[in-house]
């Protein structure tokens, strides 16, 4: 495929809801270009673009995926995304590096959980959005009535430029509002007419009104020469379409059917005509050590590319994703990578069609591309030209909430364990792995139990590697009743030399987060200078092997009063046993206090659902600390809970709010446990 200027790239990502058809789509994409002599279909697990066994046993997609075709002379990047919450991190990163967003709405279901929620996050990041009405063709789909959710959720910019013509399985074509013409479809290419549809000509004339007169406001020219009855050309209709798509302040609405492809091509033209061009978008700042440079995307800079996706292929290995930030790209080029301090070869740059990969000798600002046999890239990192040290700030991920303790099955498999965990987390850094030295547990974190379950399919086909599971165990700690003065006395005698070490020890309980404190107040040398600190050694290794209840001995004070040694018998090891006896005698004397780890925890819901998941967080034992307000008519409650009440919350919240509630945890202290 060769260079394409940079004013002639479209970068699109598809987003939605699950189940929404953005993967038919992007098939039929490709399908209508050429690249496949038939689309895809996901039921069927024959898709491009879903590569991974797990999706196909899945039939959906559990990562984004690339697909970059021409169409007409534009160079499309297509980047799929999927649309269950687990995965909503792809989505991010593809709405990261795409200059558009096409939300897929099911034309049955309507406006969907995840579609609002994308919606939002594209608006956070200043993407110019588009909807398309998908599966007009099946029973009980509803055009007007799905553009009515939309317009209720989402305000007045929601411009419709197309009509459906039909619905079910009378549905055959679009009325296009900006032409007053239609497009009807049975095989191959649409048979456009000037002629509208008499069952839908009223309609079509009120919202070709409505659009016109929504769009010649845009631009003070048009609407002066409007308002004096002079006729607006299409042309001008839609350059005019453009510069409210661009600025975020219209959001056009089309429609169709990806599995039956109708009005699939008119998207794709649309997309040609309406949406921006890398250039034409805002500059991005990016940091050059402390310095804060603005950049714009132009082929004759120097080069700058973001790692925005990294993934292992079965056949070629770590694949890189990159976006040419700016300046162009080239094979064998040798680009800086501030990360690692180190330099990296593009040995090859390739063209990405889901899991087929064609080499390719350039790319400019703009495109995206894919990279492989890079040494040491991971995904966030910025590869720009050696002697600079530009980096493109990384998209930050939501925290991961749920876990799972995890260990190889077999003991000859744990060092293969570990490089298949590092891989899968470098691939997908939604992925958490975290091992607890309290617990001795290896805790794989993601966003929820679908996503973890998702890896652990992956460990086992890609590296197979199969693991044991068990629950994620809470890291409590003990800490003394109350204060107590005990005696630990270590002597043994077996031939030679013997072992004695007497300590005479006060402990005493800190306050929360104390640690350990030991001091000496011992006088006339009962326990000489240089074995004193064996008795705090011994000490502390017998809070760490823990209490009554097995958990680490935490927040203590203590204070050596007394003791006895022997000239020849007296050495480190016997002071490390007697300071670690005196502190068993102390947890007999007084015993102990169990901890736990409390949470502060921030719940992020519709305000209509602030009393369901305080109530919930109550019964959770949680203390409610108060409430914020949030966008979009959300709310924020603020609480500390025990750790082991959350241990299935993101399970939990998620059916409370029927996906609309998020959260974050932040371990906040210890406190006795009730």
């Amino acid at each position: 495929m060769a260079t394409i200027d940079s004013e002639l790239i479209r970068n699109v990502a598809l987003v939605g809801h699950q189940g929404n058809g953005k993967t038919s789509l992007a098939e039929a994409m490709l399908f209508r270009a050429g690249v496949t002599t038939r689309p895809g279909r996901v039921e069927t697990g024959n898709t491009l673009l879903d590569t991974s066994a797990e999706e196909r046993d899945r039939t959906q997609s559990l990562t984004l995926h690339l697909a970059t075709f021409n169409w007409n002379a534009y160079r499309f990047n297509l980047i799929d995304t999927p649309g269950y919450a687990d995965f909503v991190g792809d989505a991010l990163t593809a709405l990261r590096v795409a200059d558009v967003a096409v939300f897929v709405i099911d034309g049955v279901s309507g406006l969907q959980v995840n579609d609002e929620i994308l919606w939002q996050a594209a608006a956070d990041l200043g993407k110019p959005r588009l909807l398309f009405v998908n599966k007009l063709d099946k029973d009980r789909a509803s055009f007007e009535r799905t553009l009515d959710g939309i317009r209720e959720h989402f305000g007045t910019g929601v411009e419709p430029v197309e009509l459906p013509v039909g619905e079910a399985s009378e549905f055959t074509g679009v009325a296009d509002l900006l032409t007053d013409h239609v497009f009807l479809y049975d095989t191959g290419s649409p048979v456009e007419k000037d002629e509208i549809p008499p069952e839908i000509a009223d309609k079509e004339h009120a919202e070709h009104e409505h659009l016109v007169e929504d769009v010649v406001e845009i631009e003070d020219d048009l609407l002066g020469r409007y308002l004096d009855g002079e006729e607006i050309s299409v042309g001008e209709l839609e350059h005019a379409l453009h510069t409210g798509f661009v600025g975020g302040t219209v959001w056009p609405v089309l429609c169709g059917s990806a599995t039956e492809t109708i009005a699939v091509d008119r998207l794709l033209d649309f997309l040609c005509r309406i949406a921006p061009a890398p250039t034409e978008l805002a500059a991005i700042e990016a940091q050059s050590g402390e310095r804060t440079v603005v950049i714009q995307a132009h082929p004759q800079s120097e080069p700058l590319a973001y790692v925005f996706k990294t993934q292992t292929d079965d056949y070629v290995g770590q694949v890189a994703m990159l976006k040419v930030v700016t300046g162009t790209l080239h094979a064998d080029d040798i680009l800086y990578n501030p990360r690692t301090g180190g330099k990296e070869r593009l040995h090859n740059l390739l063209q990405v069609v889901g899991g087929k990969y064609t080499p390719i000798e350039s790319a400019v600002a703009g495109d995206i591309v894919g990279a492989i046999k890079l040494t040491d890239v991971a995904t966030g990192d910025s590869l720009t030209a050696v002697g600079t040290n530009l980096v493109v700030t990384p998209l930050r991920h939501p925290a991961p909430v749920h876990g799972i303790a995890i260990s190889a099955q077999r003991a000859s498999d744990e060092d293969k364990l570990a490089t298949a965990l590092a891989e899968l987390v470098n691939d997908d850094p939604t992925l958490h792995l975290h091992r607890d030295a309290e617990t001795g547990q290896t805790v794989l974190r993601g966003a929820g139990e679908v996503h973890v379950q998702v890896a652990l399919a992956r460990l086992k086909r890609r590296y197979g590697v199969t693991v044991d599971t068990e629950p994620v165990k809470v890291a409590y700690r003990e800490t003394l009743r109350g204060v107590a003065e005990t005696e630990g006395r270590h002597k043994k005698q077996s031939g030679g030399h013997g072992q004695f070490g007497v300590a005479v020890v006060k402990f005493e309980p800190l306050p929360r987060e104390g640690g350990f404190e030991f001091v000496d107040e011992t006088r006339g040398g009962v326990v000489p200078k240089s074995l004193i600190p064996a008795v705090g050694k011994g000490i502390n290794e017998q809070m760490t092997r823990g209490g009554r209840e097995g958990f680490p001995i935490v927040d203590v004070k203590a204070t050596l009063l007394d003791g006895k040694h022997h000239s020849v018998d007296s050495d480190e090891h016997s002071f490390r046993m007697a300071g670690a006896l005196a502190l068993k005698a102390a947890i007999d004397k007084v015993g102990t206090i169990v901890l736990e780890p409390i949470d502060h925890v921030e719940v992020t819901v519709p305000t209509q659902l602030q009393g369901d998941v305080m109530a919930d967080l109550s019964r959770r034992s949680g203390q409610i600390e108060g409430t914020e307000p949030a966008s979009n008519g959300e709310i924020t409650v603020i609480g500390s809970v025990p750790e082991s009440e959350l241990t299935d919350y993101a399970i939990a919240l998620r059916s409370m709010t029927h996906g609309r509630g998020r959260f974050t945890l932040a371990f906040k202290c210890y406190q006795e446990k009730a």
